[in-house]
């Protein structure tokens, strides 16, 4: 399955998720079987080309999520966690919350 998360950009050696309008970069996890399986960066969510993406994961409930829900996206929240690795365990582990309308 292949996950958005918007980040603060490819020179930090951590990327962070940060809210859609601060993202420097969007990566792209494709994470299969409980793991990851490859993560690209993109400088817009639009560089993806149509491709499918089941999830996206935003930085706070506040912001703008209908279009994603609109294209049939599921749209998740980090409670606390900032980083790609830390994001990516709480969605193995079904710890990031849903939004739901």
């Amino acid at each position: 399955m292949l996950i958005w998360i918007p980040v603060d950009g490819s020179d930090a050696k951590i990327p962070k998720i940060v809210p859609q309008l601060e993202a420097k970069q969007w990566a792209l996890v494709n994470f299969d079987a409980g793991e990851v399986q490859s993560v690209k960066f993109y400088d817009s969510i639009d560089d993806l080309n149509g491709e499918w993406v089941d999830f996206i994961i935003l930085a706070n409930k506040f912001e703008n999520y209908i279009d994603y829900m609109n294209e049939g996206i599921m749209v998740l929240v980090v409670r606390e966690e900032e980083t790609i690795e830390d994001i990516l365990e709480a969605f193995k582990f079904k710890e990031l919350d849903e939004i739901g309308l």
